[in-house]
């Protein structure tokens, strides 16, 4: 199997390197050198003879602060007195090279005690390299150290030159086998080439390529690859008279694209690009070739992903013209007024014919005005006291609005508003339906509902009155043709019939919209706790219950008077469609932004002909009834701003009341 050559080793200047950091280390000013001996007058000798520029000399006292200095300092010789008191010079030698970092230094023993064989066996057993025994002679001593310290600066450098040398040979083998493992991984094919183009190696990956194994594609020419009828890429590549690169090599390092050939005859595009490599005295060419089949495959796909893009664009280009003149046309035919404003500068950008036409105003007037021409305002709903302007970037739905024309009419409207980007520039489209003339027409048509209401009740107090008031009649009548009869027997019934009457009246005018009110923050269910003795009593009497589930509930406006009656007419009604043992639930509890008061009873439930009919003024179920319960309900909860919505079935009915949240 074929290796990628490398250009160059590189150990010729590894060892110049190598060289140049000795020489760095030999110029090293001075030499430290350690002396160690317990009595001063030997130090002061050692350091008359040893003082140098070339040395700096260390004096201790004991074997303790020669080891504390070895710590902390590098020497390169240790002069060192065997006889000390605390540690001496053996047991000092042996920690000083139990320690790695210490181990090479030299050590020479000073005695001037013991020179038996044994006696100096045992220092160099712990270390030493040599004796020097007292007395000394000067100048051989000092000749010694030279030596001594010259040979442990040349073993440090040759230390440190190993070292070095060990790192990049460990280096360079892992670039030998990262390079190895790269040619054999790779999914691009590999080669090598020499000077005239014969194959010297290849990796594995040529095998999945080309369908040849390494071995046989080894001495065969790279021209053997290419494919014949790619001409044109044949003369534009090629190494001198195959590649193209005679003249100073101009392709090397450059990617080219060609068809190459595999040896079933196929082909496959693929890129080539070529190295150069000198290895000792030959030249190489490393050859890398990559099958870009897929990319092509994708090339084409986004081309004509691209090409359905620039087509769509265009049909989508003819719809958004389409769509421009369709809301052009809509803008200008639409009987809604319609403006479009800048929001930067509030500039009117344009209106549309109706917004001219609504509001009396000539285009010369409104484009690039920037005033609201319309002066809109909210209008006030019932029971608001103040009805503010809109903001310009202020979304709305339909909401009821005022605004004036040019003359200065004021007319009524739906506001509806939507922000959009023109062109780099935010912008709103308002859009006004006028619903003056609506507005004028439901007001017609309430004042002839109320007529006509009016009639019906009208006929229904006739109806309801003329009742009692014919027993009364009646009973006046008889007591004038019978003179002697006793009238005591009659008078209660004729004061009943007169009672009713006037109850009749009474629940009627509660009926009145324009009824005054006397609403303040107060809380619902205090108010049903005072009720509650009263209708459990009445539901007592029939042998049926009633339950509390009054939850915590905030403060809201009520009219006291005018809610116990609604409580109550709910709760008697109730009662009464329920037979004997029955429950009536009255719950309270806050939900969202309201308080709802729920009324539920285990009755039969109520049909859907008669679910109509309910809180229409004098329609009752009750052989007693006045028919104006109901009504006085609905009345109560509109003149409270709530609502009274109903959910029967046969298990029973229940009536809630939404009444709103102080805000």
């Amino acid at each position: 199997m074929g290796q990628v050559p490398f250009a160059k080793a590189g150990l010729p200047a590894e060892e110049e390197d190598i060289q140049r950091v000795l020489r760095a280390e030999q110029e090293t000013p001075k030499t430290n050198i350690l002396l160690v001996d317990d009595r001063p007058e030997n130090l002061l000798a050692l350091e008359a003879i040893l003082r140098s520029s070339d040395y700096r000399l260390v004096s201790v006292n004991s074997g303790e602060e020669a080891l504390r200095w070895v710590l902390k300092e590098e020497f390169s010789l240790i002069l060192l007195d065997v006889q000390m008191p605390g540690i001496n010079g053996f047991e000092t030698a042996k920690l000083i090279k139990a320690r790695q970092k210490s181990k090479h230094i030299p050590i020479l023993f000073i005695t001037a005690i013991s020179q038996a064989t044994e006696h100096v066996l045992h220092g160099y057993t712990v270390g030493a390299i040599d004796y020097i025994f007292k007395p000394f002679h000067p100048e051989a001593l000092k000749r010694k150290i030279e030596g001594f310290v010259k040979l442990n600066q040349r073993t440090i450098q040759l230390e440190q030159a190993n070292q070095k040398l060990e790192r990049l040979t460990a280096e360079l083998k892992k670039t030998e086998a990262l390079a190895r493992i790269i040619g054999e991984t790779s999914v691009d094919t590999i080669i090598t080439m020499s000077q005239n183009g014969f194959i010297v190696t290849a990796n594995p990956a040529v095998e999945s390529m080309f369908g040849f194994s390494p071995a046989e594609v080894i001495g065969r020419h790279v021209r053997h690859f290419l494919d014949e009828a790619d001409t044109f890429t044949r003369c534009r590549m090629g190494i001198g008279d195959f590649f193209g690169l005679n003249q100073h090599d101009k392709g090397i390092g450059k990617i080219f694209e060609a068809r190459f050939k595999r040896k079933d005859g196929s082909t496959f595009p693929g890129d080539i690009q070529v190295g150069q490599a000198n290895l000792a005295d030959m030249q190489l060419f490393v050859c890398s070739i990559r099958d870009i089949t897929e990319r092509k495959r994708l090339e084409e796909e986004r081309k004509e992903q691209y090409n359905r893009l620039e087509r769509l664009v265009e049909e989508r280009t003819v719809d958004l013209r389409r769509s421009q003149e369709r809301f052009r046309k809509m803008f200008a035919s639409s009987p809604s007024m319609i403006a479009i404003r800048s929001l930067h500068d509030h500039r009117y950008l344009t209106v549309n014919e109706s917004w001219l036409k609504t509001t009396g105003y000539d285009s010369q007037d409104v484009i690039d005005n920037t005033v609201d021409l319309l002066q809109m305002y909210f209008k006030a709903e019932e029971g608001e006291q103040i009805a503010r302007m809109p903001e310009l970037d202020e979304s709305a739905r339909n909401a009821k609005i005022c605004y004036y024309t040019k003359s200065g009419d004021l007319r009524e409207g739906l506001l509806s508003c939507e922000m959009f980007d023109n062109d780099g520039e935010r912008c709103i489209m308002s859009v006004v339906t006028d619903i003056t003339e609506q507005i004028h027409l439901e007001k017609e048509m309430a004042r002839l509902d109320r007529l006509h209401l009016i009639g019906e009740m009208a006929a229904g107090i006739a109806h309801e009155i003329r009742n009692p008031m014919t027993t009364v009649r009646g009973f006046l009548q008889m007591s004038k043709s019978m003179p002697d009869a006793p009238m005591h027997q009659y008078v209660d019934l004729m004061v009943s019939e007169l009672d009713r009457a006037n109850e009749i009246i009474t629940e009627f005018l509660t009926l009145a919209k324009n009824r005054t009110t006397n609403r303040y923050s107060q809380n619902l269910n205090v108010i049903i706790d005072a009720l509650y003795p009263l209708i459990q009593a009445e539901a007592l009497l029939s042998d049926k219950h009633v339950l509390l589930e009054l939850h915590h509930c905030p403060n809201i406006l009520l009219d006291e008077k005018e809610i116990r009656q609604l409580v109550l007419n709910l709760a008697l009604n109730g009662l009464e469609a329920m037979e004997q043992g029955g429950n009536l639930t009255i719950r309270t509890y806050p939900k969202d932004d309201e308080v709802i008061l729920e009324i539920s009873d285990e009755g039969t439930g109520i049909t859907d002909e008669i679910l109509d009919k309910i809180g229409t003024p004098f329609f009752t179920t009750k052989s007693q009834g006045t028919g104006l319960g109901m009504a006085v309900c609905y009345s109560v909860a509109a003149r409270h701003h709530a609502s009274i919505h109903i959910k029967t079935s046969e298990q029973g009915t229940t009536f809630f009341v939404h009444f709103q949240s102080l805000p």
